[in-house]
């Protein structure tokens, strides 16, 4: 949904398709990983420890990590895999984001319900909530919204605040010369 290209990635109905790091360039700026979910793949005890090892290193020795979204069934009430996992990138202070997905197969009430009862479990444990996206993409539902807060975590890394300050000030012109932007 994010790239615009159905063949990018593939996909299965059953869980566990993505078995490794697959590193996708966004406009020749950021990379997006994707990588192994951490639920309910039907592979052995031992896959899952080698994926939860993969995905624990990346997540807490990768120094480009930015943000991390946490994708979540929109269908399903918050399930115990999730928040712990939650949990556990909130105890490494990794950012992340949480994504609801196929929002579009699930009726509205159900969907408000399900993010309700997440939000409240998230609640619990922190004061302020991570930000949140619904998305589907079947019908585009939170594309946008999406792609504005990866610009957004990616403009925050590469210009710090402080940086952006000071190149204001350096290429800030004199008052009476020409201001004109180029």
């Amino acid at each position: 949904m994010l790239c615009g290209r159905k063949d990018l990635v593939r996909v299965s109905n059953t869980p566990g398709k993505t078995q490794s790091l697959n590193f996708f360039l966004v406009n020749d700026k950021y990379y997006m990983v994707d990588m192994p979910g951490y639920g309910f793949a039907r592979v052995s005890q031992e896959e899952r420890k080698k994926w939860k090892r993969m995905i624990d290193n990346y997540c807490l020795k990768r120094e480009q990590l930015v943000n991390t979204f946490v994708l979540v069934d929109a269908r399903h009430e918050p399930q115990k895999i999730d928040i712990d996992f939650i949990k556990t990138l909130g105890g490494w202070q990794t950012p992340f984001a949480v994504v609801f997905t196929k929002a579009d197969k699930v009726k509205s009430e159900q969907l408000k319900a399900n993010r309700a009862l997440f939000e409240k479990y998230l609640l619990s444990d922190w004061e302020t909530l991570p930000p949140i996206f619904v998305t589907s993409s079947e019908d585009q539902t939170g594309k946008q919204e999406l792609l504005d807060y990866m610009e957004k975590c990616y403009n925050a890394y590469v210009i710090p605040p402080k940086k952006k300050d000071e190149e204001l000030a350096k290429n800030k012109k004199p008052a009476g010369e020409n201001n004109k932007r180029e």
